[in-house]
């Protein structure tokens, strides 16, 4: 072999395997933006890496994106915020296990002069978007086909409506830029109360309605299935499920993570060890 050649393999060698090492630490985690919008995963990252040496490369957009990464390949592990579609996701094999992690609620933010009079009506969620609709009050939906936009859609359809017409504004964008574009079009819009709480400063919009048990807002975390994608860092998925459904550590810093002194999510999770 030629000296020269054999040095150069040599070097090449020794230059890559320090960069094959570090990408088994890096876990690819496909999220919703409301977990992103909040702040919630900033809090928690820097914690995880501490403690684990693992570094979480974030893409944070609707569920149903999400699962579709999953489904795809193209992550690792996903935290989103749609039951039913996590169990899908589960059952059609893409998914090893779903894992509860914390809860919220949904909340319907408007004008401050409500103008579909949602807020001094029943208690009925159905009713509200009845109203809403009754009026042809303006409502921005995220149209994405996130968790938040499924369970948007499944009101109308428990209220018997199909929302069209220009009063319904299907726009397809992120929690935090639909608050924004309803705040500008003095509109009614579904939002997560999490995201609410990180822009409730930044708009003028307000609670037109909450507290109906149909808005709860579950999140589940679940590794893509390492039989379909051999190359998935499935070590480094089940150290985030560990971690952040372990009472003392992920659990924790969800249930005392604050904005401006409000709690934003309650953790959810039972005692769940998967590594091993």
């Amino acid at each position: 072999m030629n000296p020269f050649r054999h040095i150069f393999l040599i070097l090449w060698l020794v230059i890559l395997t320090p960069v094959q090492a570090n990408d088994n630490k890096l876990i690819r985690l496909a999220t919703t933006t409301s977990t992103d919008n909040s702040g919630l995963l900033n809090e928690l990252l820097p914690h995880f890496t501490a403690d684990t040496g693992y570094r979480v490369h974030v893409i944070a957009v609707g569920t149903g994106k999400a699962l579709k990464l999953g489904r795809d390949g193209d992550v690792d592990i996903v935290l989103v915020h749609a039951p039913k579609a996590e169990q899908e996701f589960v059952n059609s094999g893409h998914g090893v296990k779903r894992y509860s992690v914390m809860y919220n609620d949904f909340v319907v933010a408007g004008p401050s002069d409500d103008p579909a009079g949602i807020a001094a009506g029943s208690q009925d969620i159905d009713k509200a978007f009845a109203a809403i609709a009754r009026s042809r009050s303006l409502f921005v939906s995220r149209g994405d086909n996130s968790g938040t936009h499924k369970k948007e859609q499944s009101i109308w359809a428990g209220a018997g409506i199909k929302p069209s017409g220009t009063w319904y504004r299907e726009v397809g964008q992120g929690m935090g830029r639909v608050l924004q574009m309803a705040n500008e079009l003095d509109a009614y819009t579904l939002t997560d109360r999490g995201t609410w709480l990180a822009y409730e400063d930044k708009v003028q919009l307000r609670i037109a309605f909450e507290g109906d048990k149909a808005l709860f807002n579950p999140y589940g975390i679940i590794a893509v299935n390492p039989r379909n994608y051999p190359d998935i860092n499935s070590a480094g998925a089940n150290a985030l499920i560990d971690w952040i459904t372990a009472q003392g550590k992920g659990q924790k810093l969800i249930g005392e993570f604050r904005l401006r002194g409000k709690q934003l999510f309650v953790p959810s999770a039972e005692k769940a060890v998967v590594s091993k």
